[in-house]
């Protein structure tokens, strides 16, 4: 049943991603303006309680809390990482790691293990996520990047040459928000393990509402968001792209809704191993849409490139199938 869910979610996602780069084509230049519009609304969530009332004891409203403050900070950082360069270069280092973290996390604090073919399905599923997201590989290009790696990080005794700080914050901010995703994913785990999964997942949305007031509470970024909606409001929108917006918003907190679900129910490792899948979703998608609409959405779609992105969608199949039949 967990991987139906983790699917269904991880196809709600794809549409997600690619409805925000048509709608958004302005970005909030500031992850911590993005994080508190984020978390803000998590206070909605309350009124999914009317289905189960249920109110933890102190210790386990401290862990729903801690969770939903982890995720207010993972949005930051993810969000550095995303504001400093291309989705594109972005993507693959998260995805890659986030499933790592937690196969290392959930081994150590909930003694999740993975049978041999689950493991095996786990490493097939990450490469091929890669394959998908990256741009493309040229393997002839390994020494340039030896030497770019080199600069970025300095020698054992040299110093960072500064045109490359850019570059390491990319990289620090993207290993951050990718071990913070996974410890996030990980303790909502825990949670779900000794709470009621609506109990737990609304008390942890009041942690991120809780972080959102936080923010609030430091001058210069509320000075941030007041800036940021006062222009909000002399921008023009019309009905219809108002209702897309929020239906879009709407499909996004469905897919979250159903990730959580998804992991109270199986193993962390396993499901977020899973988001090659979206890789897989978002392939088809944009390569529909680029082929009939190129002046909305462009891609580069050469052989070389068509051929990796088949590869690991093969990839991604192939894992799905081995855990398709031996689900335990």
């Amino acid at each position: 049943m967990w991987l139906s869910i983790a699917v269904t979610a991880y196809f709600i996602n794809a549409g997600v991603y690619v409805a925000d780069k048509f709608l958004l084509s302005k970005k909030i230049h500031s992850s911590i303006v993005y994080a508190f519009y984020v978390s803000v609304w998590s206070f909605l969530n309350i009124v999914i309680l009317a289905i189960d009332p249920w109110m933890p004891d102190a210790r386990g409203l401290a862990l729903d809390l801690a969770a939903g403050l982890l995720f207010l900070a993972t949005l930051v950082f993810w969000y550095k990482a995303l504001h400093q360069s291309e989705a594109t270069r972005v993507v693959p280092i998260v995805g890659a790691l986030v499933p790592v973290f937690s196969f290392l996390l959930s081994f150590i604090f909930l003694g999740e293990t993975l049978s041999e073919r689950q493991f095996l399905a786990f490493i097939i599923l990450v490469i091929g996520g890669i394959l998908i997201s990256v741009k493309h590989t040229k393997f002839y290009e390994m020494k340039a990047i030896g030497e770019r790696v080199k600069n970025i990080f300095g020698s054992t005794f040299g110093k960072i040459k500064a045109e490359y700080n850019p570059t390491r914050r990319l990289i620090m901010n993207s290993l951050v928000s990718a071990l913070f995703f996974a410890a996030y994913y990980v303790l909502i785990k825990y949670v779900y393990n000794t709470q009621p999964f609506i109990g737990g997942f609304v008390w942890s949305r009041m942690g991120s509402f809780l972080g959102a007031l936080l923010i609030l509470a430091v001058p210069d970024w509320r000075r941030k968001i007041i800036k940021k909606t006062r222009r909000k409001r002399k921008v023009k929108k019309t009905a219809l792209s108002i209702f897309f917006f929020f239906f879009i918003r709407l499909m996004a907190a469905v897919a979250f809704i159903l990730l959580n679900r998804a992991i109270s129910l199986g193993n962390v490792a396993l499901i977020n191993s899973l988001q090659g899948i979206q890789y897989v979703f978002l392939f088809f998608i944009v390569f529909i849409l680029s082929s009939r609409y190129p002046k909305v959405i462009e891609e580069e779609w050469g052989a070389s490139v068509l051929l990796q992105k088949t590869l690991g969608a093969l990839l991604v199949c192939l894992g799905l199938y081995m855990l398709a039949t031996n689900i335990g």
